[in-house]
């Protein structure tokens, strides 16, 4: 499956560095991935629109649906069904643009409490590579 990662920003914490690039690593065993870390002073729907292309579009938002573990690991075994590459896209730390939100193919929460930005890129890795491991029927899930 092709997952492409779309952020403004990048990890600047120490802690958000050292979990992005643990799980980026691990992600890369069960999908095709790639990043786009977009500059803050551009978090505007064109820069976004042009940085997910074609791909189904996930915008990471509060109010969007929330999954557990297994519904997650469904949500993406659905998707690969169609071949198409997902595009999850997280705003910055004040969110995403209304266009981008209005016109996503589908609207993921990762809960609702707040995150922080750093944070938020990191969980949504590990979530990502704990719902793969489900699908591939490998232990970490447990």
């Amino acid at each position: 499956m092709k997952l492409h990662i779309i952020t403004i920003g990048k990890p600047k914490l120490p802690y958000a560095i050292k979990g992005w690039e643990e799980y980026w690593g691990r992600l890369k065993h069960y999908h095709q991935v790639r990043v786009t870390h977009i500059a803050d002073k551009y978090n505007d729907a064109a820069h976004i629109i042009e940085a997910a292309g074609h791909s189904y579009r996930v915008a990471m938002v509060i109010h969007g649906k929330q999954f557990s573990s297994p519904e997650l690991a469904e949500f993406l075994a659905k998707r690969e069904l169609n071949s198409k590459e997902i595009s999850f896209i997280i705003g910055g730390p004040e969110g995403l643009p209304q266009e981008i939100i209005d016109t996503a193919d589908y609207r993921w929460s990762l809960g609702a409490l707040t995150l922080p930005h750093d944070l938020a890129m990191v969980v949504l890795l590990e979530t990502l590579y704990r719902a793969s491991t489900i699908n591939a029927s490998h232990p970490y899930h447990k």
